[in-house]
C-alpha cells in the first residue's frame, strides 16, 4: 500500500478534537435549553393550578347556590357552604326532587399541582378557608368557603401562589 493511498483512508473520519468541539458545543446549547424547560413546566403547573382554583371555587359556589334555593338541607346556625370538599363529588339528596336525587357538583377533585407529597388524597392538597375566617388570615371551621394552595411558592407573575 503507497503512503498516499494510507493517508486518504486515514482522512474518512473524524478527529477527536473535532468530536470534542461537537459535543461541547451541544452542551452548551443543551445547558441554554434548560432554563426554558423549566419556565415551561412551571407555566404548566400555574396553568393547571388556575384551572383547579376555578372549577373547585365554581363547585363551592354551586353549592351555595343550590342551598339559597332550598335544594339542600341546611340549619339555621349553618353558613349554606359545603362543609368539606368530599361532598362536591360525593353529592347531597335534591331536596325539589320528588325522588330526592342527588345533586353532585364535580366529578372528581383536583390536586393542587404544586403539592408534592403524591400519597395525599386531592381533597387533604387545598388549604381550606371557613366562612367564619377572614382573608388575611384563613383557617379551616365548620365549613369551606374558599380553597387556595397550601404552596410556599410565589407564580412567574410575582404574586405568592397562596393568594390566588
Amino acid at each position: 500500500m503507497t503512503r498516499r493511498a494510507q493517508r486518504k483512508g486515514l482522512g474518512n473520519g473524524f478527529t477527536l478534537i473535532e468530536l470534542v468541539i461537537t459535543v461541547a458545543i451541544v452542551a452548551i446549547l443543551a445547558l441554554g435549553l434548560l432554563p426554558l424547560t423549566q419556565l415551561a413546566v412551571q407555566r404548566a403547573k400555574e396553568s393547571e393550578l388556575r384551572a383547579a382554583l376555578r372549577d373547585i371555587r365554581t363547585a363551592i359556589d354551586e353549592y351555595k347556590r343550590a342551598t339559597n334555593r332550598k335544594r339542600i338541607v341546611k340549619s339555621a346556625d349553618e353558613s349554606g357552604y359545603p362543609p368539606n370538599l368530599d361532598v362536591l363529588v360525593e353529592g347531597v339528596p335534591d331536596m325539589t326532587s320528588p325522588e330526592e336525587r342527588m345533586i353532585y357538583f364535580m366529578r372528581r377533585i383536583p390536586r393542587d399541582p404544586f403539592f408534592e407529597d403524591d400519597t395525599v388524597p386531592a381533597p387533604a392538597t387545598w388549604g381550606l378557608r371557613s366562612y367564619q375566617s377572614p382573608p388575611d388570615n384563613p383557617y379551616e371551621g365548620d365549613d369551606v368557603f374558599d380553597v387556595y394552595s397550601r404552596s410556599d411558592g410565589v407564580g412567574l407573575n410575582g404574586v405568592p401562589y397562596r393568594e390566588w
